[in-house]
């Protein structure tokens, strides 16, 4: 049974500020190994509870946070940017399940963690119409290859939002509750280990009932940027159209065009100054 693990940083269990998260900065060091701790119990559990191959992606920043020398050595990792598939490259067929680990809510989310969409540039990003956090664009694309999301990590805003957007049964592992945006409480990390080994044991207890989420046909991506600068750079994407200064709407044969698509909208939009 194969696991696909992609992980971010924001909703690992001790982090709740910028300063954590962002290379250079003094904390920054200790959450990477924070977060290195935390995929680590992801990854013993899924072995111990019937995982056979482990991959995990480092989907945060630069995504080179996790600390390969620390890692369980059963696990394989993929690491570095840029990805022509981000936070979900190396995910295909072969996976029984994918798991979200340190996970955060889509932006404008109140009571969460460092709630964004990918990149601060982005106000919202749209499926068929549905606001969608990164637990939603990146699961439609493990949807694509008909791979279910079986478990999330992070505050109960992220949890929140992939039952919305994805399904309901998804195993939720809430491993520090927002209290606001730069602020939790947090738990100490055998607190937090306990928790991810119940999660990841009930979600392979019942990998067999959990269904990818697929998006049929056409798929019409909105996004809304947070200067109109960055929404006019996308319209150099053939079939890109205006729907208003800030906010561009394409429709893609399929939701893997979608997902380049919006990939490539973020690459070439100018940054905040």
């Amino acid at each position: 049974m194969k696991i696909f693990i992609s992980a971010d940083m924001e909703g690992i269990s001790g982090v709740v500020s910028s300063s954590h998260t962002e290379p250079g900065n003094k904390d920054y060091d200790r959450m990477r190994l924070l977060m290195t701790k935390e995929v680590n119990a992801v990854i013993q559990a899924a072995f111990d509870f019937g995982a056979t191959e482990v991959v995990v992606n480092d989907s945060h920043n630069n995504m080179d946070n996790i600390l390969i020398e620390e890692l369980d050595k059963r696990a394989v990792l993929i690491s570095g940017s840029p990805k022509p598939l981000s936070m979900m490259e190396g995910i295909d067929e072969s996976y029984k399940a994918v798991f979200f680990v340190g996970y955060h809510a889509r932006a404008g989310t109140d009571n969460a963690i460092m709630d964004h969409t990918y990149t601060s540039k982005v106000m919202f990003a749209k499926i068929n119409g549905r606001e969608m956090s990164e637990a939603g664009l990146n699961g439609r694309l493990a949807g694509y290859f008909g791979v279910p999301v079986a478990l999330i990590t992070g505050d109960q805003n992220a949890v929140l939002c992939a039952r919305e957007e994805l399904h309901r049964d998804i195993i939720g592992v809430v491993v520090k509750e927002a209290v606001g945006r730069y602020a939790a409480k947090v738990f100490p990390f055998d607190i937090v280990k306990s928790k991810i080994e119940e999660g990841v044991k009930e979600a392979l207890l019942k990998i067999d009932s959990f269904k990818p989420v697929k998006e049929e046909g056409p798929v019409e991506l909105e996004v809304s940027f947070f200067r109109t600068v960055m929404a006019d750079m996308t319209l150099l994407i053939p079939g890109t159209k205006k729907k208003d200064p800030r906010t561009v709407i394409y429709t893609a044969r399929d939701y893997l065009e979608a997902y380049k698509v919006f990939r490539a909208m973020l690459a070439i939009s100018p940054g905040i100054n």
